[in-house]
């Protein structure tokens, strides 16, 4: 048994993934959707934001008669507008509203944000944070925080963005989510600012958001886990705004096959490659073969040594077990191809 402690997943496919490029879910493709990422033990499920949209108005008033096994479904929104009274607002209103367990908010960490985006004080910011979380927790919500764009905001004025997690946690926040929004930090700088924030926040869970804008969501992502986040946010193969969201299906393959995370999703491990395929399915998505673990190429064997090889003895040519994420050795077919390549794959083909 290992002995690293459970990291929880947090979904984000429903409402971040909605933001790529070429995705497109109806509310049933959601609710088909949300079922089956529960049924893979992921912990939560964030269904979209209430109010800012139709579809999601209309998923989470279907999500009232629809019950899920393990995950804990979460309405997305942000803090309290300047000028309004927490209570007077109709936004964090219809979070309330849409009648689900946990209540995801999100604020400004980033001082640029706040003096030239929303137009406020950094004083004011604060107080949005934290009467906006205190609502929501006196309404029985579970809070999870989403310190927006905070690692710029730590660079930025590293004294604001800390002040910005205590206002959340003076509110009752029960997570604190350290989101690289723009996907632009770098390794050593975000394991650094982690730590630093773990050290002034003992008392609150820490998870991570991250984007791939660098190529580095994932890396990011199983960074924060070794740091210490007990929550790691993704999407299903990595879907989201510009270049997409850390790829939540890699970073569970990794968290648990390589570096030995208890998951409570590692049970279902198995069936990876079919969350992957179902959602690339529902979104309209051409799947991508060369997906870490998931992808119809990852375990794929052109090369004629390499095919040969693998035959005989798998791991001298491949990672892992294909089958721990419901995937399968292939053999192709080229020039490259030798006659055991050959011979192999005639004999997948039935042909003698």
């Amino acid at each position: 048994m290992s002995s690293r402690s459970k990291i929880l997943m947090y979904d984000t496919t429903l409402r971040d993934g909605t933001q790529g490029e070429g995705v497109s879910f109806s509310a049933q493709d959601k609710i088909l959707l949300a079922q089956k990422i529960d049924a893979f033990g992921i912990d939560y499920i964030e269904g979209g934001w209430p109010g800012s949209n139709p579809r999601d108005m209309e998923f989470f008033t279907l999500m009232k008669d629809v019950s899920l096994k393990h995950a804990r479904l979460a309405a997305f929104g942000s803090t309290r507008r300047a000028q309004l009274h927490v209570e007077d607002d109709p936004q964090v209103n219809q979070l309330v509203d849409a009648g689900t367990p946990v209540v995801t908010i999100f604020g400004k960490s980033w001082p640029l944000h706040v003096t030239e985006v929303i137009k406020t004080s950094l004083d004011q910011n604060l107080l949005m944070i934290k009467e906006t979380v205190a609502f929501l927790k006196a309404e029985g919500k579970e809070i999870i925080y989403d310190a927006e764009h905070f690692f710029d905001g730590y660079k930025a004025d590293h004294k604001y963005a800390l002040a910005t997690l205590r206002a959340a946690q003076e509110g009752g926040a029960d997570y604190l989510v350290l989101c690289d929004t723009n996907g632009g930090t770098q390794l050593k700088e975000f394991g650094d600012i982690v730590q630093l924030v773990l050290k002034n926040h003992p008392d609150v869970p820490i998870g991570v958001h991250c984007h791939n804008d660098c190529g580095l969501g994932v890396a990011l992502s199983l960074l924060g886990a070794e740091h210490g986040a007990g929550m790691i946010q993704g999407t299903i193969n990595g879907y989201g705004e510009r270049v997409g969201n850390a790829n939540l299906t890699t970073i569970i393959a990794n968290l648990h096959l390589k570096m030995n995370y208890p998951l409570n999703c590692a049970d279902h491990l198995a069936n990876l490659r079919d969350l992957s395929l179902e959602a690339d399915k529902l979104a309209n998505i051409t799947p991508n073969k060369k997906e870490p673990f998931v992808g119809e190429s990852a375990f794929a064997h052109k090369g004629g040594v390499h095919a040969n090889a693998a035959k005989k003895v798998a791991r001298s040519y491949e990672h892992m077990q294909p089958h721990l994420v419901g995937n399968r050795q292939r053999i192709l077919m080229s020039d490259m191809s030798g006659s055991s390549s050959v011979a192999m794959k005639a004999k997948e083909l039935g042909i003698h």
